[in-house]
Parts: C-alpha cells; structure tokens; sequence
C-alpha cells in the first residue's frame, strides 16, 4: 500500500472500507459545485471499484489517495493522478467541505507533484472548471501555470462551463 506523508496530511491507498468516505464527496454540492453535476450512486460506485485495483504507472485508472489530517486522524478527503500520455499526468483533489479553506488542497498538490517527480513523470496537468476560483489559486500557489482556457468544454445541470488547463513542469524550478 502506498502511502505519502507532509507535515500535516497522510495519503494511502483507496481500499474498500473508503466507500462512505468516497461516496460522500461525491455528494457534497460544495465539494462537486465545479466538478460534476448530480451523478447516480450506481455511477459513483463505478468510480470508486475503477480507483481500488493495484496502480502503477502504466495503469489506465486514476491513482486514488485517501487525504488524512495527522492531528486528529480523520480523513479530509482524496487526491491523486491519472497518467495521460508517458511522462504526463493530470492532477486532482476533493476535499470534504469543512475542510476547505485550510491550505489542504495546496498541501495535497505539492504532495502529489512530489511523487510526480519521484516516480520519474516530466510533467503535470489539472483542469479547473470556470468559476473555481479557489482551485485556481491552488495551482498558482503551487507553481502550475495557466496554458488554455477551453470553451464550453463542460456542463453541470443546465450550465456550461469553460475549462481552465493548468500546466506544470516537474523540471522547472521549485
């Protein structure tokens, strides 16, 4: 089991037992606002056994963290990434709501680029839907640069969105 550490958060491995953690987020209107319209439990499940087999880097499915607060042992939520092309991967993070706000999702984006970089990836991607405004800020904090807005590339309910597509190069300096 993988597991990754920073000073407040631990990461390991999605088992099983994760689905009322998994579950939830996928619930949350404050946590899937920018990310997904309503989605049918049988579809979230879906998700979820996709993210349990082993991964590796040559894996088609999503590498899946369960994001834990060390101080009071409680999970906050899931990060990871997903390999898209050799050497490239795109890069994402859902926090329950109360534990937003808190410096988390820049805590879990250096961890993942941390492990980006150990595993020998060249490069990083994460997508941002328009509006997430918060989301944006993780990626400027953590050194993504913005490379392209894509229009209308996303609708949640009767919505659509623009994509914003952040680029990071695990050479550049940190």
């Amino acid at each position: 089991m993988l597991e990754l550490h920073t000073e407040r958060l631990s990461f390991r491995t999605l088992v099983e037992a994760d689905w009322p953690l998994f579950s939830r987020l996928h619930r949350e209107p404050q946590t899937m606002q920018f990310v997904f319209g309503e989605i049918a439990e049988a579809d979230v499940r879906r998700g979820f056994e996709h993210r349990l087999p082993a991964w590796s880097p040559q894996a088609e499915h999503w590498l899946c963290l369960v994001v834990t607060e060390l101080a009071r042992g409680e999970a906050v939520g899931v990060s990871g990434l997903r390999i898209l092309t050799p050497g490239h991967a795109e890069l994402g993070t859902l926090l329950l709501p109360e534990y937003q706000g808190r410096g988390y999702g820049a805590e879990c984006c250096q961890a993942m680029i941390d492990y980006a970089h150990a595993i020998g990836l060249s490069s990083l991607e994460s997508t941002v839907t328009d509006g997430n405004v918060a989301s944006c800020r993780v990626m400027e904090k953590c050194g993504f640069v913005f490379e392209r807005r894509v229009p209308q590339a996303y609708r949640i309910g009767e919505q659509w969105f623009d994509d914003l597509v952040y680029q990071y190069a695990l050479g550049a300096a940190r």
